[in-house]
């Protein structure tokens, strides 16, 4: 049976802007997708910290330490509001997910590995 797991973190990613008037969506710093393996337009769960909102929308790359919230999702955030970003994965057992941990300006300050579990 397949079930569905996290298969990537962003933790601690701060708003930098806020573009209503777009289609929508998450600009996300672009070595940050990289490393944590999100593929522009690929859906991503989004937290804010700040006020409890939760959404659902699309990655896309951006420039580094920028995080942008486009569309109706500029509604959900205020800059400096601090978020997680996480995307999910089908599978029948966890085979672990990255987690990168942002500090305030939204640059790498050091990665973790939620471990695999063993069958």
């Amino acid at each position: 049976m397949l079930r569905t797991f996290i298969s990537a973190k962003l933790h601690g990613l701060r708003v930098t802007d806020k573009a209503l008037d777009y289609h929508g969506s998450a600009t996300l710093p672009k070595s940050l997708m990289e490393l944590v393996d999100i593929q522009p337009y690929e859906q991503v769960h989004c937290a804010n910290k700040a006020n409890g909102n939760r959404w659902v929308t699309y990655a896309l790359p951006g420039p580094e330490g920028k995080f942008t919230l486009n569309g109706a999702a500029a509604r959900y955030g205020e800059i400096g509001d601090e978020c997680l970003i996480f995307t999910y994965r089908q599978e029948e057992v966890f085979s672990g997910a990255i987690v990168a941990f942002l500090g305030p300006d939204n640059r790498l300050a050091k990665t973790e590995r939620y471990p695999a579990t063993t069958a």
